[in-house]
């Protein structure tokens, strides 16, 4: 049975269908970033671009219009109704907010325009949902912590921008493993912003503060930091840390050979956005509906998982990358279109 949620999408996406079945297959996707503050955002846009180049390649021409910049919520609002009022035919968005873009997105699907989110889950039914569960993401590693310290010890975690809906699904994931394990005690929660530079100034303090800890719990972005303080404390044999996916922390790993394992939150999530947005543009309908999540309108992408087992082949796949370059992984065309029918 087709929801009437589902069923008012499917019409949106038939009437924007409709509109262009007249002029080729040549789309113009907006894609809005409200936060700059690192690299991986950064390769999430450029990988974004690049499948739309090869989108070209099988003749469809699709033209990606980016508003990229340290925003609030307001400042990003204003980027959908930029592209609202340039008549984008989708809009591709990593929110600054699971909720406050739920007017912006219903004026959107008044215009016949596709909305997706990526990379954080939002409340709106007049958009989709297409990236990683970021509480799943969360549960593994924390899992892997806990039955890595046998379930009893003391640990800390470092989370990344306190009130972004990815970093609270994730804070939700890890609360929920951990307290599964009533030996094991979380002793102090603190937030680096998804910084490197803060990540490392925050264990530093940790351990000051607590030096016989027997676990880190800290997110991408951070562990690199993370792992130079537990370093330079002379602990890497004693502490076992969660750790991340860039090529200058996969370099250290391996070559101190940490115990550690990491989720993969990978930067080709708004390029496989930009696939599923394609396909729908093209009237196609999804074989199984996105109605996954907390807010029923999410589509999962596969968790990649890193850990002693494989991080040397993966580590081996980046050769010649620079340091800053994620470990990604991205929903091809083929895939994307193996889901419509």
């Amino acid at each position: 049975m087709i929801t009437k949620r589902i069923a008012v999408f499917m019409a949106t996406t038939a009437m924007v269908a409709t509109a262009f079945s007249a002029s080729a297959a040549d789309f113009k996707i907006g894609l809005s970033n409200g936060w700059v503050g690192s690299e991986w955002r950064t390769q999430m846009i450029s990988e974004a671009q690049e499948m739309a180049t090869m989108w070209a390649e099988k003749g469809v021409e699709v033209d990606v219009v980016v508003q990229s910049a340290n925003v609030d919520v307001p400042g990003q609002i204003a980027h959908v109704r930029n592209f609202i009022n340039e008549g984008v035919d989708a809009i591709i968005i990593n929110p600054n907010s699971p909720t406050a873009f739920d007017p912006v997105f219903a004026q959107a699907k008044a215009r016949g325009i596709l909305v997706i989110s990526t990379d954080a889950e939002v409340s709106s039914q007049d958009a989709m949902y297409v990236g990683i569960d970021h509480n799943d993401y969360a549960k593994r590693t924390a899992k892997w912590l806990a039955e890595t310290l046998d379930g009893k010890g003391s640990i800390v975690t470092i989370n990344g921008v306190a009130g972004h809906p990815a970093n609270e699904m994730r804070v939700e994931g890890y609360r929920e493993i951990f307290d599964a394990y009533p030996d094991l005690k979380v002793v102090n929660e603190v937030n680096a912003n998804w910084e490197q530079a803060q990540g490392q100034q925050a264990m530093q303090n940790i351990l000051a503060t607590y030096p016989d800890i027997n676990g880190v719990w800290v997110q991408d972005g951070m562990a690199a930091g993370a792992w130079r303080s537990i370093m330079d404390a002379g602990k890497t044999g004693d502490i076992a840390a969660t750790g991340e996916i860039r090529k200058d922390f996969l370099d250290i790993w391996v070559e101190n050979g940490f115990t550690s394992a990491a989720s993969v939150n990978p930067p080709g999530v708004m390029a496989s956005a930009l696939n599923v947005a394609v396909n729908l543009l093209q009237g196609k309908e999804l074989i199984e509906p996105a109605n996954k999540g907390k807010y029923e309108n999410a589509m999962y992408l596969p968790i990649p998982f890193i850990n002693g087992e494989n991080v040397k082949a993966v580590h081996a796949e980046l050769e010649g990358k620079p340091g800053y370059y994620s470990y990604t992984s991205v929903l091809s065309i083929e895939d994307a279109t193996a889901l419509f029918k």
